[in-house]
């Protein structure tokens, strides 16, 4: 199957096929995100309006929406042109107004005649202590009164686009669901009670009540198990994929793990020893590993990487570990370098600096497997890097790296396993939605050794006292670094904040103290900048935020991230994970404007009131949402239209776990649920997942 199936054409049409909705509205609906009929029953109501029949508007809580009977009074026309075009109507207990405006002749007084009766529905407000509904959404005879919905919804719109066009629209959409088979697992959907898929969209555009509208009504919470449960099973057929292409086995004997561990001078966490386990059990395998490694700052995921990569080379290949940038990629040379001479194994550094005759070097000996292990940036990638014979590929800082460049990596080496690090904490939730095609391994202990932080709130108001504290920790030969605001979008305000504060520091410190590092500056000098810092040739570095992954400086004790209230939790959090790396005490200082907000103080305070990374993102996802998490736009996480992954976080465990059931009991999707759920991944615009199907 190929194509999309028959009965889904009439889903999959143009808008204007549908009644109501010429070729001019047609081009207006995509503002919300809406292509054809199919993404109109995924456009559900927001809120709703109460219109259920009432006798009297008499004692109501007013403004608001009623709907009454009342019978028709005198009409009362403007006295000047454009004025009010008043009708007084009685109901069972008192009287009102319907006010009109640009009355045109006596057309008000052929649809609402005196003495007749009418049910009329609209917003009524006290004008002068008399009750008037102004312009009514509805006034039908007695006889059409079922056709006011007792509860109403109330759409999503665009300029252009009325609440009746919408209805009318969705309505539409909802008549050529065609007959489909159950593509939910029976025990599931019994156990949730949940409604057929026609029963359940049919439910979701025609509330009864305001709960109707939450996420947790049986309606919603169907639909939304079906975006999750087709987008898992699109992550699933990935997984199947990309396990289905032929690895190689990798099988170390273990002995340049052992005189690693025998050197260390503590033994690695639980965690630490858990995550090699699963990866070195991965590279044995004959299928191709793609596993996320996830650890929080400071968890130790260097050495689990050098462990892995040391499996590689037991097992008569090369390994290569690629970091975003050539500070990372240096910065991981210079702590991997005495454990690969503890091992004796062969370790080099490939960045874009490497040039002529030296480049030409390395490459042969790269090419004849003389080099065993490579650090690299995205250099590694061009087309001249060779490689013996590459086994394991380590991606660190997944977000920065595409999984187009995860792919090109993997072509490298001929089938080599590859393993994603990276140090920021993501909630389960967001995790199985973005990673959900990967194995994941988890750091959550961090090792013997490391100092607690002490995270301390501070106004800008007491800059001076900062300094004065900046001043004292110098003199006992400590380091400090200061990050600046990210001030807007411009990378030129963020500069001028930089400079200024450089400015300022070194005024104060004295030259040479005070170093600069931001995103404008040449490669060469941010590098120059670093190692100044990381030599201890100067003492505050100041920086935007380059600096939040990776760096490593021991004997730096103090960060002060200057307007923290403008800052992510995860990265405020990333940026605390930078100090605390040495023997001394060590102290973050969250600067912030007043006046700070509530949340803006809640969101820091949880900052200071822990030190998991995990909890931190939980409450981050919590009080920012998804989208703002991660920036969506470039994150790998889909865009749901009715589910939630704040709130149906378990859900999407469910559709992760039914999704892989699913394929591991019907690979190629043949059987009758099979069917069902390919039906689903057209449904949902997954054609991705059915090209998976048909290349599997």
């Amino acid at each position: 199957m190929t194509g999309r199936p028959e009965p889904l054409f009439p889903l999959f049409a143009g808008l204007e096929t549908l009644p109501g909705v010429g070729p001019k509205t047609a081009q207006l609906f995509p503002q919300l995100r809406i292509d054809a009929p199919r993404d109109l029953l995924f456009t559900l109501p927001q809120s709703g309006i109460d219109r259920a029949l009432r006798t009297t508007v008499k004692d109501a809580s007013l403004p608001g929406t009623l709907t009454v009977a009342v019978t028709i009074g005198a009409h009362q026309p403007p006295r000047n042109k454009g004025g009010a075009y008043r009708i007084h109507v009685m109901d069972e207990q008192t009287s009102f107004q319907l006010v009109y405006f640009h009355a045109r002749g006596d057309y008000w007084k052929r649809q609402l005649p005196e003495g007749a009766r009418r049910i009329v529905s609209g917003r009524v407000e006290l004008f002068d202590g008399i009750p008037q509904m102004v312009h009514p959404d509805h006034a039908v005879p007695e006889e059409e009164a079922a056709d006011i919905p007792a509860f109403e919804p109330v759409y999503p719109l665009t300029g252009g686009i009325t609440q009746k066009l919408m209805y009318k629209a969705t309505r539409a959409a909802l008549d050529l669901i065609p007959d489909m088979a159950e593509w939910i697992d029976p025990g599931q959907k019994d156990q949730a009670g949940w409604p057929d898929f026609a029963a359940a969209a049919h439910a979701a555009h025609a509330p009864q009540s305001l709960s109707d509208l939450s996420a947790t009504s049986v309606a919603r919470e169907r639909l939304a198990y079906d975006e999750l449960l087709a987008h898992q099973i699109t992550l699933a057929l990935a997984r199947q994929t990309e396990r289905r292409k032929p690895g190689r086995a990798t099988t170390g004997d273990g002995h340049l793990q052992q005189r690693v561990l025998d050197a260390l001078p503590y033994a690695p966490t639980g965690a630490q020893t858990r995550a090699v386990a699963e990866i070195t059990q991965d590279m044995a395998s004959t299928q191709r590993m793609n596993r996320l490694l996830q650890g929080d700052v400071g968890a130790g995921k260097t050495l689990v990487a050098f462990m892995a990569l040391l499996c590689a080379v037991e097992g008569g290949g090369q390994g290569v570990l690629m970091a975003p940038t050539e500070i990372l990629a240096r910065q991981h040379l210079q702590a991997l370098r005495p454990l690969a001479e503890t091992a004796g194994v062969v370790l080099e550094i490939l960045t874009g600096r490497d040039k002529g005759s030296e480049r030409q070097a390395k490459l042969a000996a790269l090419a004849r497997g003389d080099i065993q292990l490579l650090v690299g940036t995205h250099a590694v990638f061009q087309a001249d890097v060779a490689f013996h014979d590459l086994r394991l590929a380590i991606v660190d800082e997944q977000h920065r790296f595409g999984v187009r460049q995860r792919l090109e990596l993997g072509r490298k080496g001929q089938r080599a396993d590859v393993l994603v690090m990276t140090a920021t904490p993501i909630p389960r939730s967001l995790a199985l939605a973005q990673y959900g095609d990967m194995d994941v391994s988890v750091l959550d202990e961090k090792p013997p050794g490391r100092q607690p932080i002490k995270t301390a709130l501070v106004s800008t108001d007491r800059m001076d006292e900062v300094i004065d504290r900046l001043r004292a920790a110098i003199a006992e030969g400590r380091q400090c670094y200061w990050v600046c605001p990210l001030v807007e979008e411009s990378e030129v305000s963020d500069l001028i904040a930089a400079e200024d504060r450089f400015k300022r520091l070194r005024a104060v410190l004295g030259e040479g103290v005070v170093g600069l590092v931001h995103g404008q500056m040449a490669l060469a000098d941010k590098d120059a900048a670093m190692r100044a810092f990381q030599l201890a040739e100067t003492q505050v570095l100041v920086a935007t935020t380059v600096i939040e992954v990776g760096v490593d400086v021991p004997n730096a004790t103090i960060m002060v991230v200057e307007r923290a209230e403008t800052f992510g939790l995860a990265q405020l959090h990333q940026l605390r994970g930078r100090v605390g790396r040495g023997q001394g005490a060590s102290t973050c200082l969250l600067m912030y404007q007043n006046p700070l907000s509530d949340t803006g103080r809640h969101r820091l305070e949880v900052l200071r009131g822990t030190e998991d990374g995990f909890a931190i993102a939980e409450a981050d996802l919590k009080m920012r949402g998804t989208g703002d998490l991660i920036g969506t736009a470039q994150s790998g996480v889909p865009r749901f239209r009715v589910a939630d992954l704040e709130k149906q976080a378990g859900l999407l465990a469910v559709a992760q776990s039914d999704a892989r059931k699913l394929l591991h009991d019907d690979p190629t999707l043949q059987g009758d649920r099979g069917q069902a759920a390919r039906l689903l991944l057209w449904l949902m615009r997954q054609d991705e997942a059915i090209r998976l199907i048909s290349v599997g």
